[in-house]
């Protein structure tokens, strides 16, 4: 068994990874996060193995108590990008990026976004860095993302290692993020760390809204928070749906990174930006050096505001999604408008009460604009919403009870409502708004997220009545009023590129599957399949124009111009990709052939993959002679055939088990290749059970060698219930083979016996 936790080895290289309790593989100790102590650290090697010697802290020290999730040590044959940061007060820190020797020259962006978050988290929250050296070291064989050893993060190696040539935008920005989310760590989590591990979100949701605040400011807030809520959606929803829900602080422990994020949005929402901020500097004044609780935080946000949020708690208690039904009226006579909001109760706990639910709000007028709002009568009383006196164009209604009604004044004519503006809370809404108002919506609201998100219920709606259609047996037909909706988002040159590619970009077929009363993959991928190329059809010239407007043959920058251009220029040939079309192939070859950077170049292949047949298959080999000596790029290539649509793909991705570009004791294969086959709907739940067949295999040999990682791809089961029966029994027998395996470790045990027994 390859134990990638305490102390390994990674490629010859000694390293270690001690969340959540890995120290007492090392040395006896209680590994709890409220234990904690001093450590002297004597690392002693044979130099000419082990030239490079690091732990935590200065190189001599008498430090601060730490717990020992977050001790480190790294010993073996690097070398370092060095440079300096010189903090607020004037401090010079050393700062040092471990490698080795070949990988080195791609670690320049890596240092930038070190230096970047530094920079940011002291302008945005006042936090300086408190030692004089900071170390990053880059590990190929690591199961998560990263790890915040205090002044010694260790860092999968895809998540530190960039050039043009070889990562792609969404590469660069997810180092951007991650070398922010590990860094901001030595506040929230290192400085101010969790009492227990049930107490998870107190770090991890803080950092991670820590590090979204971070990449929103460094490039597109609109475009980074679609991206977090479509993650939220696709990943976090279905979960709370399933047999693996559980609160922002669960009764087990359980990672709960991105809904803890949802919630300390939340307060920022409630308090503002400056009222969040004075939370934040009494949450450190209070606890600094301290292993604390949630209820800390909480007590830190409410004394400092001297904020009534009575049952703001139950986010981090209650299990689920919660679910507001919306319904409006107006009455032209005395020029109100009243929303009515109610809290169904969610499955999961035997008692729900209900949440405190931050709804951002804007009323727009017949021609497209915000109204002006002054008051709002609630719970028998008329409430002031101005700013200073002066009329708002959006506010925030505190939703608090299972049925409440707000009643605007003073409203000339009747509304269309933008809810949830910028998702202000985490829940699944039903409004009474109708397609007429959701294209109002699109077309014009203030609110760049709301726009996207009301052409996403648009083609939600669509998609699940063509579902409908599709399994009676009727002729698909696409609405021309959707079609124009998306022809109108991407021909308006106001909008931010990247913007417009996620506007144009259709919900995912899990997300569909997981609002059906009965899952079907088969047709949700036909219908989605169908939407595509009809929408790439009727708008054919005008995605032609989008790619030949958005090529450069400058020199590759990241930044968010740029990003932007390629994102948008990429979608439209991936939708083109969808069309039988030789004109089209041609272009995507010329794309592929001509491209400067691995962002073009893998969307080039991205398209082109779309269509079995030689074509295919000659570029994908062609990609894989270029590009087989950088692990990471054929990592991509991997991912990219495993989830394929391609039909019974399966056979194609056994046969990459014996590829040489394939390791079963890499993590990072192993994501790329099992991970990116789960990620296939059509495929995955093929109806013959090769899908389920493949990963319950696949679960049993990762098991012997790498545990976590084997309880990561067994979740894939774990909404097996949500479909036909037919494939609720291929799957059941699988989990029922898994469970009986000799030797099963604990974390496949919980997860796929939980999943059986749902």
């Amino acid at each position: 068994m390859m134990l990638v936790q305490g102390l390994y080895k990674s490629s010859g290289n000694f390293c270690t990874q001690c969340e959540a309790e890995g120290f007492r593989k090392i040395t006896y100790y209680q590994d709890r996060p409220d234990i904690m102590a001093k450590y002297t650290c004597h690392i002693e090697a044979d130099k000419s193995l082990y030239p490079v010697l690091l732990s935590n802290g200065n190189l001599i020290e008498q430090g601060e108590l730490e717990p020992s999730y977050l001790f480190a040590l790294v010993a073996g044959q690097l070398e370092s990008r060095d440079d300096t940061f010189i903090t607020r007060s004037g401090r010079k820190v050393s700062l040092r990026i471990w490698t080795p020797a070949q990988d080195l020259p791609k670690t320049a962006h890596a240092m930038y976004s070190l230096k970047a978050a530094m920079k940011w988290d002291e302008d945005v929250f006042g936090l300086e860095y408190d030692l004089d050296l900071f170390n990053i070291v880059a590990v190929p064989d690591f199961n998560m993302g990263a790890m915040e050893n205090k002044s010694l993060n260790i860092f999968n190696s895809k998540l530190v290692l960039a050039s043009p040539e070889t990562a792609t935008d969404a590469d660069y920005a997810a180092i951007l993020g991650v070398i922010g989310h590990e860094y901001f760590h030595n506040w929230t989590g290192n400085r101010v760390t969790c009492r227990d591990w049930f107490q998870l979100s107190l770090k991890e949701g803080l950092t991670v809204f820590r590090d979204q605040e971070f990449s929103s400011d460094m490039g597109s807030r609109t475009v980074k928070r679609i991206a977090d809520v479509s993650t939220l959606r696709t990943y976090q929803f279905p979960q709370d749906a399933g047999p693996m829900a559980h609160p922002v602080r669960p009764h087990s422990y359980i990672k709960v990174y991105e809904k803890g994020a949802e919630v300390v949005r939340m307060y920022k929402t409630l308090l503002g930006a400056s009222g969040f901020r004075k939370g934040m500097d009494l949450y450190f004044k209070r606890h600094d050096g301290q292993a604390v609780t949630c209820e800390d935080f909480f007590a830190a946000m409410r004394d400092a505001n001297g904020a009534d949020m009575s049952n703001f708690l139950l986010w981090y208690s209650q299990a689920g999604t919660p679910r507001l039904n919306v319904v409006s009226a107006y009455d032209a006579q005395a020029k109100t408008f009243s929303l009515k909001f109610r809290g169904p109760p969610s499955p999961g706990q035997p008692v729900k009460e209900p949440m405190f639910i931050p709804v951002a709000l804007g009323l727009l007028g017949s021609n497209g604009k915000d109204m002006p709002l002054s008051s709002v009568h609630h719970d028998g009383k008329l409430e002031s919403i101005a700013n200073n006196g002066q009329p708002v164009h959006t506010t925030v209604l505190r939703v608090t009870k299972k049925e409440e009604e707000f009643v605007f004044t003073d409203i000339p004519e009747r509304p269309v409502p933008s809810m949830l503006r910028g998702y202000s809370a985490p829940v699944r809404m039903d409004s009474d708004l109708t397609d007429a108002d959701l294209y109002f919506l699109l077309a014009n609201d203030s609110d760049e997220f709301n726009r996207w998100e009301a052409g996403q219920v648009l083609a939600r709606k669509l998609m699940l009545s063509l579902v409908s259609d599709f399994q009676q047996n009727k002729p698909l037909t696409l609405n021309s009023q959707f079609l124009h909706g998306i022809k109108s988002i991407l021909c308006d040159p106001s909008l931010d590129k990247e913007f417009i590619g996620k506007a144009i970009t259709l919900p995912a077929e899990q997300e569909i599957m997981d609002i059906m009363e009965v899952a079907d993959p088969d047709a949700v991928h036909a219908v989605r399949s169908f939407i595509r190329k009809e929408l790439a059809s009727g708008l054919k010239q005008e995605l032609l124009d989008t790619v030949k407007n958005n090529r450069s043959s400058e020199k590759y920058e990241f930044d968010h111009p740029n990003m932007a251009r390629r994102a948008l220029k990429n979608i439209a040939l991936a939708y083109l990709g969808s069309l039988d079309d030789p004109e089209i192939t041609e272009l995507a070859l010329h794309e592929y052939r001509t491209a400067t950077n691995m962002t073009d170049q893998f969307a080039a292949l991205v398209a082109l993959d779309q269509k079995p047949g030689k074509t295919r298959d000659d570029i994908l080999a062609d990609f894989y002679n270029k590009w087989q000596h950088d692990y990471l790029v054929i990592n991509k290539w991997l991912a990219l055939q495993a989830m394929s649509d391609v039909p019974g793909n399966v056979e194609n991705v056994r046969k990459l088990l014996d590829h040489p570009a394939f390791d079963l004791r890499n993590p990072n294969k192993v994501y790329s290749l099992v991970g990116g086959f789960c990620r296939s709907p059509v495929n995955f739940h093929a109806k013959d059970g090769s899908g389920y067949k493949f990963l319950g295999e696949m679960v049993v040999q990762l098991d012997k060698l790498n545990p976590q990682v084997a309880s990561r791809m067994v979740s894939s089961f774990s909404r097996w219930k949500r479909y036909d029966e037919t494939r609720q029994n291929l799957a059941k027998a699988q989990l029922e083979m898994i469970l009986a395996a000799n030797g099963l470790s604990e974390n496949v045990f919980e997860i796929a016996s939980k999943s059986l027994s749902a």
